[in-house]
Protein backbone atom coordinates (compact mmCIF):
# COMPACT_ATOMS: atom_id res chain seq x y z
CA UNK A 1 0.00 0.00 0.00
CA UNK A 2 1.29 3.43 -0.92
CA UNK A 3 0.52 6.91 0.25
CA UNK A 4 -2.61 7.56 2.29
CA UNK A 5 -4.57 10.81 2.12
CA UNK A 6 -7.33 11.54 4.63
CA UNK A 7 -10.21 13.94 4.08
CA UNK A 8 -13.07 14.82 6.40
CA UNK A 9 -16.34 16.61 5.91
CA UNK A 10 -19.66 16.91 7.68
CA UNK A 11 -23.17 18.10 7.11
CA UNK A 12 -26.08 18.95 9.35
CA UNK A 13 -29.50 17.42 8.94
CA UNK A 14 -32.84 18.00 10.62
CA UNK A 15 -33.50 14.23 10.55
CA UNK A 16 -32.90 12.34 13.82
CA UNK A 17 -29.64 10.35 13.83
CA UNK A 18 -31.18 6.83 14.04
CA UNK A 19 -33.45 7.48 11.04
CA UNK A 20 -30.68 8.91 8.87
CA UNK A 21 -28.35 6.04 9.90
CA UNK A 22 -30.96 3.51 8.86
CA UNK A 23 -31.65 5.23 5.52
CA UNK A 24 -28.02 5.81 4.58
CA UNK A 25 -26.42 2.75 6.16
CA UNK A 26 -28.50 -0.25 7.22
CA UNK A 27 -31.26 0.00 4.59
CA UNK A 28 -29.32 1.78 1.84
CA UNK A 29 -29.30 -1.28 -0.43
CA UNK A 30 -33.10 -1.00 -0.66
CA UNK A 31 -33.57 2.75 -0.39
CA UNK A 32 -30.87 4.17 -2.70
CA UNK A 33 -31.90 2.34 -5.91
CA UNK A 34 -35.49 3.42 -5.20
CA UNK A 35 -34.62 7.10 -4.63
CA UNK A 36 -31.76 7.38 -7.16
CA UNK A 37 -32.56 5.04 -10.09
CA UNK A 38 -30.74 7.42 -12.45
CA UNK A 39 -27.52 6.69 -10.51
CA UNK A 40 -27.86 3.29 -8.87
CA UNK A 41 -29.28 0.29 -10.69
CA UNK A 42 -29.11 -2.03 -7.68
CA UNK A 43 -27.09 -3.10 -4.66
CA UNK A 44 -26.33 -6.80 -4.31
CA UNK A 45 -24.94 -8.57 -1.27
CA UNK A 46 -22.13 -10.79 -2.55
CA UNK A 47 -21.28 -12.25 0.86
CA UNK A 48 -22.61 -11.82 4.38
CA UNK A 49 -25.74 -10.56 6.09
CA UNK A 50 -25.25 -6.78 6.19
CA UNK A 51 -23.05 -6.84 9.28
CA UNK A 52 -19.25 -6.62 9.50
CA UNK A 53 -17.57 -8.73 6.84
CA UNK A 54 -20.34 -8.27 4.29
CA UNK A 55 -19.32 -7.52 0.70
CA UNK A 56 -21.80 -5.40 -1.29
CA UNK A 57 -21.69 -4.61 -4.98
CA UNK A 58 -23.25 -1.35 -6.17
CA UNK A 59 -24.19 -1.50 -9.85
CA UNK A 60 -24.54 1.90 -11.44
CA UNK A 61 -27.21 3.00 -13.91
CA UNK A 62 -26.30 3.03 -17.58
CA UNK A 63 -25.92 6.83 -17.70
CA UNK A 64 -23.07 6.74 -15.14
CA UNK A 65 -19.49 6.39 -16.44
CA UNK A 66 -18.74 3.71 -13.81
CA UNK A 67 -20.12 0.17 -13.97
CA UNK A 68 -19.81 -0.95 -10.37
CA UNK A 69 -17.98 -0.83 -7.05
CA UNK A 70 -17.60 -3.24 -4.15
CA UNK A 71 -17.63 -2.30 -0.48
CA UNK A 72 -16.54 -4.42 2.45
CA UNK A 73 -18.43 -3.50 5.61
CA UNK A 74 -15.93 -3.35 8.46
CA UNK A 75 -18.09 -2.08 11.36
CA UNK A 76 -21.81 -1.45 11.80
CA UNK A 77 -22.39 -0.07 15.29
CA UNK A 78 -26.15 0.48 15.49
CA UNK A 79 -25.98 1.61 19.11
CA UNK A 80 -23.43 4.39 18.53
CA UNK A 81 -24.54 5.06 14.93
CA UNK A 82 -21.13 4.46 13.38
CA UNK A 83 -20.31 2.64 10.17
CA UNK A 84 -16.90 1.83 8.72
CA UNK A 85 -16.57 0.35 5.26
CA UNK A 86 -13.94 0.06 2.55
CA UNK A 87 -14.27 0.35 -1.21
CA UNK A 88 -12.18 -2.63 -2.30
CA UNK A 89 -12.92 -2.88 -6.01
CA UNK A 90 -14.51 -1.00 -8.87
CA UNK A 91 -14.23 1.70 -11.46
CA UNK A 92 -14.12 4.70 -9.06
CA UNK A 93 -10.74 3.49 -7.75
CA UNK A 94 -9.18 4.13 -11.14
CA UNK A 95 -5.48 3.47 -11.63
CA UNK A 96 -4.24 5.44 -8.60
CA UNK A 97 -6.17 3.90 -5.72
CA UNK A 98 -5.90 0.55 -4.00
CA UNK A 99 -8.88 1.24 -1.72
CA UNK A 100 -10.85 3.95 0.08
CA UNK A 101 -11.77 3.45 3.74
CA UNK A 102 -14.76 5.38 5.07
CA UNK A 103 -16.01 6.14 8.56
CA UNK A 104 -19.43 7.72 9.01
CA UNK A 105 -20.72 8.95 12.40
CA UNK A 106 -24.18 10.31 13.15
CA UNK A 107 -24.36 12.55 16.22
CA UNK A 108 -27.44 14.22 17.68
CA UNK A 109 -27.56 17.99 17.67
CA UNK A 110 -29.63 20.33 19.84
CA UNK A 111 -32.55 20.73 17.39
CA UNK A 112 -33.41 17.00 17.21
CA UNK A 113 -31.50 16.48 14.00
CA UNK A 114 -27.94 15.35 13.56
CA UNK A 115 -24.45 16.06 12.35
CA UNK A 116 -23.10 13.48 9.94
CA UNK A 117 -19.31 13.31 10.04
CA UNK A 118 -17.49 11.47 7.26
CA UNK A 119 -13.82 10.57 7.05
CA UNK A 120 -12.32 9.08 3.89
CA UNK A 121 -8.86 7.54 3.71
CA UNK A 122 -7.58 7.15 0.17
CA UNK A 123 -4.95 4.43 -0.11
CA UNK A 124 -2.84 5.04 -3.21
CA UNK A 125 -1.02 2.50 -5.32
CA UNK A 126 2.70 3.09 -5.00
CA UNK A 127 3.68 6.75 -4.83
CA UNK A 128 0.55 8.09 -6.54
CA UNK A 129 -0.48 11.42 -5.04
CA UNK A 130 -4.08 12.10 -4.09
CA UNK A 131 -5.09 15.76 -4.04
CA UNK A 132 -8.17 17.18 -2.41
CA UNK A 133 -9.49 18.58 -5.69
CA UNK A 134 -9.41 15.04 -7.13
CA UNK A 135 -11.78 13.74 -4.45
CA UNK A 136 -14.06 16.78 -4.48
CA UNK A 137 -16.53 15.26 -6.97
CA UNK A 138 -16.90 12.08 -4.90
CA UNK A 139 -17.43 14.07 -1.72
CA UNK A 140 -20.06 16.28 -3.37
CA UNK A 141 -21.78 13.21 -4.78
CA UNK A 142 -21.95 11.54 -1.36
CA UNK A 143 -23.38 14.70 0.23
CA UNK A 144 -25.91 14.88 -2.62
CA UNK A 145 -27.02 11.31 -1.90
CA UNK A 146 -27.34 12.19 1.80
CA UNK A 147 -29.52 15.18 0.93
CA UNK A 148 -31.82 13.03 -1.23
CA UNK A 149 -32.28 10.54 1.62
CA UNK A 150 -32.77 13.40 4.09
CA UNK A 151 -35.50 14.97 1.89
CA UNK A 152 -37.26 11.62 1.55
CA UNK A 153 -37.23 11.06 5.32
CA UNK A 154 -38.46 14.59 6.03
CA UNK A 155 -41.31 14.08 3.57
CA UNK A 156 -42.12 10.66 5.09
CA UNK A 157 -41.78 11.00 8.89
CA UNK A 158 -43.21 7.51 9.47
CA UNK A 159 -40.27 5.83 7.68
CA UNK A 160 -37.82 4.33 10.22
CA UNK A 161 -39.71 6.01 13.07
Amino acid sequence: MGVTATFTHEFCSSVAPPRLFKGLITDSSNLLPKLLPQLIKDVTIIQGDGEAGTIEQVNFAQAIPFKYLKHRIDVVDKENLVCKYTMIEGDPLGEKLESIAYEVNFEANSDGGCICKMTSKYNAIGDAEIKEEEVKEGRESSIGICRVVEAYLLKNPQIYA
